[in-house]
């Protein structure tokens, strides 16, 4: 998801009414706040019916024309969005503006996503859904109206956690963005709770729709708590996911028998983007 809110643009608007000599200044100055105004409401109003699940309102802020740098067009998207609110529909949204930049006639914003949810699968195990973006949107004025035509994530962090798993401190990386068919390092680190067996496992997947399950291959936590794996990036012109699953058990000792039983487990996602070549980059944002 990608949506909004809150940002300092004074400076940038004071720029064009300073340098224009061909209308008043303050009817110039109107123009461009009124542009900023309008950019600002489509990426709330995503936000907002993002929080309700209004699947068409949610929509309707996107141009037909659209196409986001994983080549996802608008009726993709589309699918990818209900597919993912019949999931978990109490999913919670917030954006960040950081900038707005106006070249010809698009917008050009940067900004931090959020997401949070609450996800318990049982009474005895709670989970949280956590998600931070840095993306770059594209809009355009059409028709009156500003619409997204494009975006791109920079980087992207998703968490789902489950039981003792929520209070690990994981850390995992892999290059930000990288060239097609180079050999990379993925590497996880977590310090599993005291007289706890951890195991886990680091899996490569394409960003793609629908979304295929990545193989995972566990394997007990080394003794210096860091698990690394190494990967090929793809020749696909497609970008990537780093995938980490963890699993948490603890034994419990009766009369000479050993019960093992789950006490957390869950995945850390990450994001690896994949340089594109350059006859295919034409449509594809890259910021």
């Amino acid at each position: 998801m990608k949506k909004l809110i809150a940002t300092i643009i004074t400076s940038i608007m004071l720029m064009p009414c300073g340098y224009s000599f061909q209308c008043p200044k303050v009817f110039k100055c109107d123009i461009f706040n009124s542009d900023i105004r309008g950019v600002k409401s489509t990426l709330n109003s995503q936000v907002r019916y993002a929080n309700k699940t209004n699947f068409d309102k949610f929509i309707s802020t996107y141009d037909e024309s659209y196409l986001n740098s994983d080549g996802f067009d608008l009726n993709t998207y589309s699918l990818l969005v209900k597919d993912l609110w019949e999931t978990y529909d109490k999913i919670k949204y917030g954006i960040k503006i950081n900038d707005i930049k106006f070249e010809n006639d698009k917008a050009i914003v940067s900004l931090v996503e959020t997401s949070y949810a609450d996800i318990p699968i049982s009474k005895e195990m709670n989970g949280i859904l956590k998600s931070t973006a840095n993306s770059v949107y594209i809009l355009k004025k059409i028709n009156g109206k500003w619409k997204v035509v494009s975006d791109c994530i920079n980087d992207e962090t998703t968490s789902m956690l489950y039981g003792d798993a929520m209070n690990l401190d994981i850390s995992l990386t892999a290059p930000n963005n990288i060239e097609q068919g180079v050999e990379y390092t993925a590497s996880l680190e977590f310090v599993p709770p005291k007289d706890t067996f951890a195991i886990a496992s680091i899996a490569k997947d394409i960003v793609e729709y629908p979304q295929k399950q990545a193989q995972e291959v566990f394997r007990r936590l080394p003794d210096d708590n860091i698990l690394e794996r190494l990967f090929v990036s793809n020749t696909k012109n497609a970008n990537e996911y780093i995938i980490a699953s963890i699993g948490l058990t603890k034994a419990d000792v009766k009369d000479l028998s050993i019960k093992l039983s789950l006490s957390g487990f869950g995945y850390k996602i990450i994001r690896v983007n994949v340089k594109q070549n350059k006859t295919e980059e034409g449509n594809n944002v890259k910021e």
